[in-house]
């Protein structure tokens, strides 16, 4: 598989790393685009252009640990911070502008009612992706 362009969607979880790490190594054999994006998901009663500092913050926090964490690996990522109503149209409608190859998101193992959940945002790109959808689940712990 050739990959020009890989977006990796992270959440500030501890999965991020090693969903960059893998996307940085993937990029190198094919010198491939790394974008890093974090969504943030406004609520519907604020404006989608709210300036809401403390998100931004950790975005901006979040974006930083994905550059520091990709130079670690030698390799350079595009990071980028968007506002959105819902986290997975936004990361279908980037991979879909931004023309990508591979969405690479990272997974924490998390139970919601007892059960295993991929949360909101996962079965959405999975079902309207452009493009092979790659999940990088944490261990169980």
């Amino acid at each position: 598989m050739r990959l020009s362009r890989i977006l990796v969607a992270a959440s500030g979880a501890g999965a991020d790393e090693e969903a960059i790490k893998l996307a940085c190594d993937l990029a190198k054999k094919s010198k491939a685009t790394v974008y890093v994006v974090y969504i943030i998901e406004v609520k519907r009663s604020l404006p989608l252009d709210a300036v809401i500092e403390s998100e931004i913050e950790k975005a901006e926090k979040v974006l930083t640990r994905a550059e520091d964490i990709a130079a670690d690996r030698d390799y350079e990522v595009e990071t980028d911070l968007i506002q959105s109503r819902d986290a997975g149209p936004a990361i279908v409608d980037e991979a879909m502008e931004r023309d990508v190859d591979l969405i690479l998101m990272g997974l924490t193992y998390k139970k919601r009612f007892g059960t295993f959940s991929l949360g909101r945002a996962i079965p959405h790109v999975l079902e309207e992706a452009p493009c092979r959808v790659l999940l990088l689940r944490e261990t169980k712990s």
